[in-house]
């Protein structure tokens, strides 16, 4: 290594690649130290010029001071011999590679230690999820303190409901204006009461006769999930399936359909001829969407599959006969891409429904403030015929569908025993809470959809393409 540090000092001091005599000699000082001398042959110049007077001098001392700080940490400052040099220095490379190895060896000892700790921190966080999705979904035992009744003027019965996630409707704003992304709302908003659960008793349902299929009803009873199907793979964990309950050629009304919503780039459509087709995983259709689909609020109507467009507040409807976008339209002010999801997330921001009354859009504005807003679609051209606003958070339930020109919302996505717990009527403008068994078997319902043709529930729930039979009654 001082051999090397020699004639690389050589080579810059002499400005040139070229080989020059040279000598170097190494001395004791007499005082503990090695004494370095070296001689170096100049260029050809016409004279010498004193020391301090060319900046070709200055350039020089600077080089001889690098090199000696080069030789400085090359002898580390002792006195050794010339036959040990080489092995010394041999030696401590040994050294400090096997401290760097070391070293590498504890610092992935303390990821694995850093990577167990984050796993029982997921845990405990999935756990503590869980518990809050159990605790929203239990009913209200809190007792008042003893005191004097006392008559609130301000609150009418059968005015509209009462739930501790209920909102009370904001005053009218003026010059409301949409950009193409709304800001995020806060809820923090003193706007919002803290109110008392009311919960509504349901007469029971005749479960022996058959159900009655003929006319409209309030929602009293939901059975216990039927599976059809369990998705083969990860990208099935949520989706959406449906079948069209007037469906027109070429598909006929037993067809199911079918989309995997897991995924950036979700576009493919899978047509099954029947639910035993389903069931055994046999699609005799598969179809490329041209645009594609955010999350689980798509639905099928009228031989179209209508859905949201991806990163947008987008409305498509899909022709199955022509596999073609046959209609488009912004839904006014709605929240996309997370503003106002579901409990369960997956920004399911607008969720569109069919019932017996047609095609519906459940979403939610800034002007709104995050409570659930309704909009009734010409299932043609998408256009908005009729507008409700509703006084529950659309971030405090895990889903919701439409019954015969009523909404109805979902407690829990995760918990196994929830509750159907609210209903708002767009014939009366009034909504309630009510409490109508649910069943979450699988603890991770992404999708709640109602079909008025085969009057059932579907339901996506962990992987699993499941339905419930219901009924209508008078409550």
């Amino acid at each position: 290594m001082r051999f090397l540090a020699v004639l690389c000092v050589s080579c810059l001091l002499m400005g040139t690649q070229a080989q020059s005599s040279a000598s170097f000699r190494r001395a004791n000082a007499g005082n503990g130290r090695c004494q370095y001398s070296f001689t170096v042959d100049s260029p050809t110049e016409a004279s010498c010029p004193s020391p301090g007077s060319s900046p070709e001098m200055e350039a020089l001392k600077s080089r001889l001071g690098l090199l000696e700080a080069l030789v400085t940490r090359l002898v580390g400052g002792e006195a050794l011999s010339e036959s040990s040099a080489g092995s010394g220095s041999q030696s401590g490379l040994q050294e400090a590679y096997n401290q760097v190895m070391g070293e590498k060896t504890q610092l992935e000892r303390e990821k694995q230690r850093l990577d167990r700790q984050v796993q029982v921190l997921q845990k405990s966080m999935e756990d503590l999820r869980q518990e809050v999705e159990r605790l929203r979904s239990r009913p209200c035992t809190q007792q008042p303190p003893p005191r004097v009744p006392e008559i609130d003027n301000s609150f009418k019965p059968g005015s509209g409901p009462a739930l501790s996630h209920l909102v009370s409707r904001p005053g009218n704003t003026q010059g409301d204006t949409s950009s193409l992304r709304d800001p995020a709302w806060h809820y923090s908003s003193p706007r919002y009461e803290e109110l008392t659960a009311v919960v509504t008793e349901v007469s029971a349902p005749n479960l022996d006769g058959p159900a009655d299929i003929s006319g409209c009803g309030d929602l009293v009873w939901v059975d216990q999930p039927e599976v059809h199907r369990k998705a083969d793979s990860i990208a099935g964990k949520y989706g959406v399936w449906m079948q069209d309950p007037e469906a027109k050629e070429p598909y006929g009304p037993e067809m199911v359909w079918r989309i995997d919503a897991v995924g950036s780039e979700v576009r493919q459509l899978f047509g099954y001829e029947n639910m035993d087709q389903l069931s055994r995983g046999f699609p005799t259709k598969v179809l490329l969407l041209p645009e594609s689909v955010e999350s689980t609020g798509a639905t099928m109507y009228r031989g179209s599959l209508y859905y949201q467009r991806r990163l947008s507040r987008t409305l498509l409807r899909y022709d199955l006969l022509s596999e073609s976008i046959a209609a488009r339209r912004d839904l006014p002010h709605s929240g996309f891409h997370g503003q106002f999801p579901y409990s369960w997330g997956g920004y399911t921001d607008i969720d569109l429904a069919i019932d017996e009354n047609g095609l519906w859009a459940i979403y939610s504005t800034n002007k709104a403030k995050g409570a659930i807003v309704l909009s009734q679609l010409d299932p043609h051209n998408l256009e908005v015929k009729g507008t409700w606003e509703t006084k529950i958070r659309k971030t405090s339930v895990a889903n919701a569908f439409m019954i015969c020109g009523k909404l109805y919302t979902v407690a829990s996505y995760t918990s196994p025993n929830t509750t159907v717990n609210y209903m708002y009527d767009t014939a009366t403008s009034q909504g309630k809470t009510i409490s109508v068994p649910f069943k979450n078997r699988y603890r991770y319902n992404s999708m709640v959809d109602y079909n008025p043709g085969q009057r059932k529930l579907y339901a996506w729930d962990n992987f699993y393409i499941v339905s419930y039979n219901v009924r209508l009654g008078k409550q």
